[in-house]
């Protein structure tokens, strides 16, 4: 199986987790004028879209962890000839909204990217998004496969297990990896009747029943 093709089955699985239909949709806040929310917007009641606002007025995240987030989420979901990358599809933005609207990942993600620091200042001497490409691999090929990591790594691991599942399933709710998943739902499509050969196959063919009507 393809890494990309793994990933996948993984925001698959992730995808269930409950989100937001606006987070679900990658879409950026529109601005609007201070007030109380009097339409329905994408089936969602006023005091969804008044708690979405919120949100999004709202920071955790800052600057320096988005800007690793952003670098680990490119590692997780590289752009390639089929789609664009993590960041791309807006995947940070996307972490940064569901930590606030999950709090519950708050403390292992910014636990986490602590942990990530750490570990790269001690083995390396930098802060991980100030490392290479090749040493950033380095760290995290340390904590992506579990079965492979050293005990002593078991936090790195449970982070980086989050920040997968939270990486695949922004990525492919995002208008990108809906396109990259080539996710059809109710596209609508032309109809130009039974085919030929399965009408002749059953004795239907419009050239017979022309001839028929000939007759």
């Amino acid at each position: 199986m393809k890494r990309r093709d793994l990933i996948k089955n993984i925001g698959l699985g992730a995808a269930g987790v409950a989100i937001s239909g606006e987070s679900i949709a990658q879409t950026k806040p529109k601005t609007t004028t201070a007030g109380p929310a009097t339409e329905v917007s994408n089936g969602r009641q006023p005091h969804e879209i008044e708690h979405d606002k919120a949100l999004h007025a709202k920071k955790f995240f800052n600057a320096h962890e988005m800007v690793t987030i952003t670098i680990l989420s490119d590692i997780i979901i590289p752009a390639d000839g089929r789609s664009g990358s993590a960041s791309q599809a807006g995947v940070p933005a996307f972490i940064e909204f569901i930590v606030k609207d999950m709090p519950q990942h708050q403390t292992p993600m910014r636990g986490g990217l602590m942990w990530l620091d750490t570990e790269s200042k001690k083995q390396l001497g930098k802060k991980f998004k100030d490392l290479s490409p090749t040493d950033r691999l380095k760290i995290v090929d340390q904590i992506a496969y579990p079965k492979k990591a050293k005990p002593e790594h078991s936090q790195g691991v449970s982070f980086f297990n989050l920040m997968r599942n939270l990486t695949a399933t922004g990525f492919f709710t995002s208008e990108i990896g809906i396109k990259d998943l080539d996710y059809k739902g109710n596209t609508p499509n032309q109809w130009n009747g039974v085919p030929d050969e399965v009408l002749e196959k059953y004795g239907l063919s419009y050239k017979e029943w022309e001839t028929h009507l000939e007759k």
